[in-house]
């Protein structure tokens, strides 16, 4: 082949910067070189707000993770032989009704620091048990019946920079706009045009990288070609430049545990962030949560394969959030973590427990609005195999919520990015997106908003609820976390209203009737009979 040929059958696709080794360390992910002329564009929103997404890769099981000590006896009974002993959960600082996973130190200390915010029961209206399929709806911030090309984050990147990659980098843009550190770029980051972000491969292969450890090409033909091409992308990626500037200006870090993927890809993170990188979005990831079968040791539930997944993120964030603190960095950062779905409530005969449906999210930072946000999940007394957590939030409601608080995203960009108008929770604190208008999400705390009767019913009941005014909505699910019906979705006058809910062809079992009224909601269980 020659080396025209080859250049343009293989090219457009990745450049890779020079100074990797096996092949790995950071890739620019591209259809053509984003090194252009000139910026096309007025400048973005400036900020030096950063956000750090944190995937859970598997399924997690929120409900050993965050526990419902106020339900301890449902949850118990639904899960004899995984559940964490009562006198082992910890404890939180003012809540006595919810706690964390024995392995998760880290967690609790920042929680009583006020630096964490737990939010309960987050999912999706029509859950996904596939892990491939869920990953692609919390990654695009797609309805379960839509497909869409790009990523929640992607899209909010491509409002900001509308022209990328035409005219990167630049004087006033000289970073990567996002840096993701793992093999396969995410979903979540991909833009209008093409992914708006940098894959680091591999902790130890970018410290190669920084030190310009290149792997040995072999004296081949196609090794001459390689040849070639890293030095066509050396001479037109400037951003391997801009890392290795950001990561020299750092020679002092905080300790991290050694044996801890995510610590280590965190560790890269703080250090890039202190060295001055203008990135906005990072992401990294941690697998293993698929936990079907031995979730925890038969003779001790408080360890096991759980409790060191657990453990292990628990660690690596207290250890971050501690290294920022140190570089004098931490008011910067806001971390979120996510996986694609959660657990069953009743566990299986395995000593595991199987795709599930709603989770809670940990929301991470010295600017976080800390504490738990929602309620515990009702368990029912008796949950059998197929009962799942209803949701209380809208995953794409953490996200919209991040994107206007944190990095100030006006309301008109918000409908963009997220396609849709979705409830606003109280999540960070950023002086510079000014008011949020999330004051009253303290009203409601210990209020009935929504009632029914007669409960149990046999076909129809009545829902009452009380709004403040605004768009209110109503919806019911079933044991699955499934929405069966809407039963209202507008705006409303402050006042008391009743709705009527007709059952006819559902089987019977627990429903859960859904409130929503701005930053406020509320799940109740009902209960059909037959």
């Amino acid at each position: 082949m020659k080396r025209r040929d080859f250049v343009k059958q293989t090219l457009p696709a990745t450049l890779t910067l020079p100074g990797l080794i096996n092949g790995f360390s950071v890739k620019a992910y591209t259809g053509a070189s984003p090194l252009v002329q000139a910026l096309m564009s007025a400048p973005p929103t400036d900020t030096d707000k950063v956000l750090v997404l944190v995937q859970l890769n598997g399924g997690n099981d929120g409900l050993n993770m965050v526990i419902p000590i106020e339900f301890y006896g449902n949850y118990l009974n639904a899960r004899k032989n995984i559940a964490i002993p009562q006198n082992k959960i910890l404890t939180l600082s003012g809540n006595n009704k919810t706690g964390l996973h024995p392995g998760m130190t880290g967690m609790q200390t920042l929680y009583n620091e006020g630096k964490l915010s737990i939010v309960q029961s987050v999912g999706i209206p029509t859950p996904s048990f596939s892990h491939f399929r869920a990953t692609d709806i919390w990654m695009s911030a797609s309805n379960p019946d839509e497909i869409l090309s790009t990523g929640w984050a992607g899209r909010y990147l491509g409002t900001q920079f509308p022209n990328y990659p035409n005219g990167y980098p630049n004087a006033q843009v000289p970073d990567p706009l996002a840096i993701q550190i793992g093999a396969v770029p995410s979903l979540a980051l991909q833009g209008p045009v093409m992914n708006m972000s940098m894959n680091i491969f591999d902790p130890s292969h970018f410290y190669d990288f920084l030190e310009g450890v290149t792997e040995v090409v072999p004296d081949t033909p196609w090794g001459k070609e390689l040849k070639y091409i890293r030095l066509i992308g050396g001479q037109t990626e400037q951003y391997s430049n801009v890392i290795r500037a950001a990561a020299a200006k750092v020679t002092k870090q905080g300790s991290y545990p050694g044996d801890n993927y995510l610590g280590q890809q965190l560790k890269i993170v703080a250090r890039l962030i202190k060295g001055g990188l203008k990135t906005r979005i990072y992401m990294v990831s941690t697998g293993g949560f698929d936990t079907h079968s031995d979730q925890v040791n038969s003779l001790d539930t408080t360890i096991g394969v759980h409790h060191k997944l657990l453990s292990g993120v628990s660690n690596a964030i207290k250890s971050f959030m501690d290294d920022l603190e140190g570089l004098g960095v931490a008011d910067r950062v806001i971390g979120l973590t996510f996986s694609e779905f959660g657990r069953r409530i009743k566990s299986n005969g395995s000593m595991g427990t199987d795709h599930g449906s709603a989770a809670p999210m940990f929301v991470f930072g010295k600017n976080v609005r800390p504490g738990v946000i929602g309620n515990n999940p009702s368990i029912p007394a008796n949950a059998s195999v197929n009962d799942n957590i209803p949701f209380q939030y809208d995953f794409r409601s953490i996200y919209a919520s991040l994107l206007q608080q944190w990095f100030c995203v006006n309301a008109t960009d918000l409908e963009t990015i997220m396609l849709r108008n979705f409830q606003q929770v109280p999540l960070a604190v950023n002086a510079a997106c000014g008011a949020t208008g999330l004051d009253d999400i303290i009203r409601g705390a210990g209020e009935e908003l929504i009632t029914n009767y007669p409960n149990p019913f046999v076909d129809s009941t009545n829902i009452t609820f009380r709004t403040k005014g605004g768009h209110t909505l109503v919806q019911v699910m079933d044991s699955l976390g499934r929405v069966v019906k809407t039963l209202t979705d507008k705006v409303y006058a402050p006042g008391v209203y009743k709705l009527g809910f007709d059952s006819y062809g559902l089987p019977g079992g627990v429903y859960y009737a859904r409130f929503q009224n701005g930053a406020i909601q509320q799940v109740r269980s009902m209960l059909k009979t037959r």
